[in-house]
C-alpha cells in the first residue's frame, strides 16, 4: 500500500522552494507571536490556550493541511503529469495511500511541531497545554490531509474550496454556530486535547467517543473515495 518512488516524488513536489516557504510562514508567525505574547503577558495558561486554540489549531493547521493535501496530487492532475504516474504498474489505491501518508507527515511537521514549541514558549507546558494542543494538531493533521487530498483529486479548484472550508467553515461558523461545531475537524481534535489536558482550559462541543469515530470515518471515507476517483480518472484517460 506504500510506494517509495511515489512518496519521494510527492515529497519533492511538496517541499519545493516556493511551497516550503509558504508552509514555513505560518509556523514562524505563530512562534514569533508566542515570543511577543510571553514577553508582554508572562506565562499565563489561559493566554496560552487561547492563542494555541485560536491561531494554531483553528487557523494554521487547516491551512497547512490545505497546502499539503491538495499539493500532494492537485498540481499533477492540473498539468497532466498524473498520466505518467498512472501509466506505471502501481495500484491506484496505493498511489492515494502513499500521497496521504506524505501529506499527513508534512502537515504534522509544519503544524504539530511549531504548536509544541509555541506552547513551551507561552507557558512551559503548564497544565499540559502544549502537549494537549500538539496532540490535537497531530490528530487534525490526519483528517485534514485526507479531506484536502480528496479535494485535490476531484476538483481543479481544490485550494480555493479548501481555504473556504478552513477559514469560513472551521474558523468562522465553527466558532459562531453551535450546530456546525459537531461537523468540525477542529472540534474533534479539541475533544482529544481536552482529554489530554484534563482541565477546564481546553474544551470541545463534541464528546471524545463521537470525535474519535468521526475522525476515523471521515479519514477512511475520504481516502477510499479519492482512490475511486483516481481509478475513474484513469479509465476516462484510457478511453
Amino acid at each position: 500500500m506504500y510506494d517509495p518512488t511515489v512518496a519521494r516524488l510527492t515529497y519533492r513536489a511538496l517541499l519545493g522552494r516556493r511551497r516550503a516557504l509558504i508552509l514555513g510562514a505560518l509556523p514562524l508567525l505563530l512562534i514569533g507571536i508566542s515570543v511577543v505574547v510571553r514577553g508582554l503577558a508572562g506565562a499565563d495558561d489561559q493566554t496560552a490556550s487561547d492563542l494555541l486554540g485560536g491561531l494554531a489549531l483553528a487557523t494554521m493547521v487547516p491551512i497547512i493541511g490545505v497546502i499539503a493535501g491538495t499539493g500532494a496530487i492537485g498540481p499533477e492532475i492540473d498539468d497532466g503529469s498524473v498520466v505518467y504516474l498512472l501509466s506505471k504498474p502501481v495500484k491506484r489505491p496505493t498511489i492515494i495511500f502513499t500521497k496521504l501518508i506524505v501529506a499527513i507527515a508534512v502537515t504534522m511537521v509544519f503544524s504539530a511541531l511549531p504548536t509544541f514549541i509555541a506552547g513551551l514558549i507561552l507557558n512551559g507546558n503548564g497544565q499540559q497545554i502544549a502537549v494537549a494542543y500538539t496532540v490535537a494538531a497531530l490528530v487534525a493533521s490526519i483528517a485534514y490531509a485526507a479531506i484536502f487530498l480528496l479535494l485535490g483529486t476531484v476538483s481543479r479548484h481544490a485550494v480555493v474550496f479548501g481555504l473556504v472550508y478552513a477559514l469560513v467553515w472551521e474558523a468562522l461558523f465553527g466558532s459562531l454556530v453551535s450546530g456546525a461545531r459537531t461537523l468540525s475537524v477542529q472540534q474533534w481534535a479539541l475533544a482529544v486535547a481536552q482529554k489530554v489536558a484534563g482541565g477546564d482550559l481546553v474544551t470541545s462541543d463534541v464528546t471524545l467517543p463521537t470525535a474519535t469515530v468521526l475522525l476515523a470515518v471521515v479519514t477512511v471515507l475520504a481516502t477510499w473515495y479519492a482512490g475511486q476517483k483516481l481509478r475513474s480518472l484513469t479509465l476516462a484517460g484510457e478511453e
